[in-house]
C-alpha cells in the first residue's frame, strides 16, 4: 500500500478520489493547495477560503489528516505569466494544461515526494496504464467528461507516481459514491472558470493586467466594419461581443498584430473560418519519443471536440498536422492533442495555419 497526497479542490471528485484510495488501503492525507488569490482592489470573487473549509469537513468525514500547500508564487510565475504573455501575442492560451504541467504534477508532485509521499492522487477523469514497465494516458471512461486533453503533458515520471480513481467511473457514479460515503460536498456544483482563478469575465480579467490600443475590424476583403477595443480580448471562432452590428453575424476569423487589426468572417460559412492544416510547437510526447517522422492518429484542437483523423509529420520541435476534415476555427495557443484510440500519445501548442479551403 502507498502513501498518497491527494490533491483536493473541495469539490466531489477529489473529495471521491481521497475516499476510493483509503478504501483500497492506502494512507491518504489530504492537501489543499492555494494557488491564487485576488489582489484586494480587484473585486474579484475567489471562493478559496470555502473550498479549504471543504476539504477539511471531507477529510474530518473520513478520518484523515489534511493540510494546506501554498504556490501562489509558483502559480503566478509558471501559470499566469504564460496566460497574459500568451494574450499580449494575440494567442489565446490553456491555463489548465499550463496549469497541470507546472503545478499539479510539477511543484506539487516534487514536495509530495520530498515530503515522503509515494505518489500523489487528482480527480482527473483519465486513466493510467502501465504496460511493459512504460506508462500509457488513456481518455476516462466518461467521455462527456474526461480530462486526457488537459494532461496530454505529463511525462513518465510523472505518471508513475499518480493514481487518477476516478477514472474508471462516470460522473454519474462519482456522484453516487459521494452520497454513499455521506461527503460533505456530494451535491457541490462542479467548479467552472480558469484553473485555480475561478469563475471570471475573461475580459474584465485580462483589462486588470494589459494594455491593449483600439483598432479597425476588417473582413477577409478588406471591408472596415467596426472598430475593436484590443486584439487581446477576442479570441478565434468568437461571435458575440465584438460590438459589430448588421445583417450577417461576424466571427472572429484572425489577427494582425503589425496593423493591429482584427479579421472577421462573414457568417459561419466563409471559408477564412475553416482550414485542414495548422503548424504546431513545442510538443510533449507521453512516452518520451516522437511516435514517428510521419504518422496517422486522430486529433482534437479543442477540449471536447470530437477526434478526427489527421496525418503528422514531425521535424524536431515543430508539427505539421493535415486533418482529414476541414476544421472550423484554430485557434493558436491552444492545444491540438494526439490520440491512438484511447491512448493519449501527447500533444503541441498550435503557431498558426498553414493553409484555407472553402466550407
Amino acid at each position: 500500500m502507498a502513501r498518497i497526497a491527494v490533491a483536493m479542490s473541495g469539490g466531489v471528485d477529489s473529495s471521491v478520489t481521497a475516499y476510493l484510495l483509503q478504501r483500497a488501503g492506502h494512507t491518504v492525507r489530504g492537501v489543499f493547495m492555494k494557488n491564487y488569490e485576488p489582489p484586494p482592489q480587484s473585486n474579484q470573487p475567489c471562493p478559496w477560503e470555502a473550498d479549504q473549509e471543504d476539504v477539511r469537513r471531507v477529510c474530518e468525514r473520513l478520518g484523515v489528516t489534511w493540510e494546506t500547500w501554498n504556490f501562489e508564487r509558483d502559480y503566478a510565475e509558471r501559470v499566469l505569466d504564460y496566460f497574459f504573455r500568451e494574450y499580449s501575442a494575440g494567442r489565446t492560451p490553456n491555463p489548465d494544461v499550463m496549469c497541470n504541467r507546472e503545478v499539479k504534477f510539477g511543484v506539487f508532485l516534487q514536495r509530495a515526494l520530498s515530503e515522503g509521499f509515494d505518489a500523489i492522487a487528482t480527480g482527473h477523469y483519465a486513466r493510467i496504464r502501465e504496460v511493459g514497465g512504460a506508462f500509457q494516458l488513456l481518455a476516462g471512461v466518461d467521455r462527456g467528461k474526461d480530462q486526457s486533453y488537459f494532461l496530454h503533458a505529463l511525462n513518465q515520471s510523472m505518471l508513475s507516481r499518480t493514481y487518477f480513481p476516478i477514472g474508471n467511473h462516470t460522473k454519474t457514479e462519482v456522484r453516487g459514491i459521494a452520497r454513499s460515503a455521506k461527503l460533505p460536498t456530494a451535491e457541490k456544483p462542479d467548479s467552472q472558470g480558469i484553473c485555480f482563478v475561478g469563475k471570471v469575465n475573461v475580459t474584465d480579467f485580462l483589462k486588470q493586467h494589459l494594455h491593449a490600443l483600439p483598432g479597425p475590424v476588417v473582413t477577409a476583403s478588406g471591408a472596415r466594419v467596426g472598430e475593436h477595443i484590443g486584439l487581446p480580448y477576442y479570441t478565434i471562432g468568437q461571435r458575440h461581443g465584438l460590438g459589430v452590428g448588421g445583417g450577417v453575424p461576424y466571427y472572429v476569423a484572425r489577427k494582425n498584430l503589425q496593423k493591429n487589426t482584427l479579421i472577421v468572417a462573414e457568417g459561419d460559412r466563409d471559408p477564412i473560418l475553416y482550414a485542414r492544416a495548422l503548424e504546431a510547437t513545442a510538443p510533449t510526447w507521453v512516452s518520451g519519443q516522437v511516435p514517428g517522422e510521419e504518422f496517422s492518429c486522430n486529433a482534437r484542437i479543442r477540449y471536447r471536440q470530437p477526434l478526427v483523423s489527421c496525418t503528422v509529420r514531425s521535424s524536431g520541435e515543430t508539427l505539421h498536422v493535415t486533418f482529414a476534415q476541414l476544421q472550423r476555427a484554430i485557434t493558436p495557443g491552444q492545444a491540438i492533442v494526439f490520440y491512438d484510440e484511447d491512448v493519449c500519445l501527447g500533444g503541441a501548442t498550435i503557431d498558426h495555419v498553414l493553409e484555407e479551403r472553402s466550407a
